[in-house]
């Protein structure tokens, strides 16, 4: 018996289980990823990975902040964020992220 649906019920949590599914072409059910989602993937990541950076501080923010919206509430997220030393949550982040849906 193949340990294979305990595996891919694994996959799909961590950092990296979307890379890993990406890599492999296989979406989290099992399903192919159809060539052309991979294809215009690809050639967008290609352009992002050529990008020029300009700090690291920036972009840990912006990841915290991107990830963070999707699990802490702002009054939660905001203290955080002044705590580590980052800038608070700024308006236009709050109502992109935060706003009447």
């Amino acid at each position: 018996m193949s340990s294979e649906p305990n595996s891919a019920a694994k996959s799909t949590t961590g950092a990296d289980a979307i890379d890993v599914a990406i890599a492999s072409g296989i979406d989290f059910d099992g399903t192919p990823i159809p060539k052309a989602k991979l294809d215009l993937y690809e050639k967008v990541m290609g352009l992002e990975g050529a990008r020029q950076r300009s700090g690291v501080s920036n972009t840990m923010r912006s990841r915290i902040v991107r990830i963070g919206v999707k699990h802490l509430p702002q009054a939660e997220l905001d203290p955080m964020l002044i705590a580590a030393d980052f800038a608070p949550l700024k308006d236009k982040e709050v109502a992109f992220y935060y706003g009447a849906k």
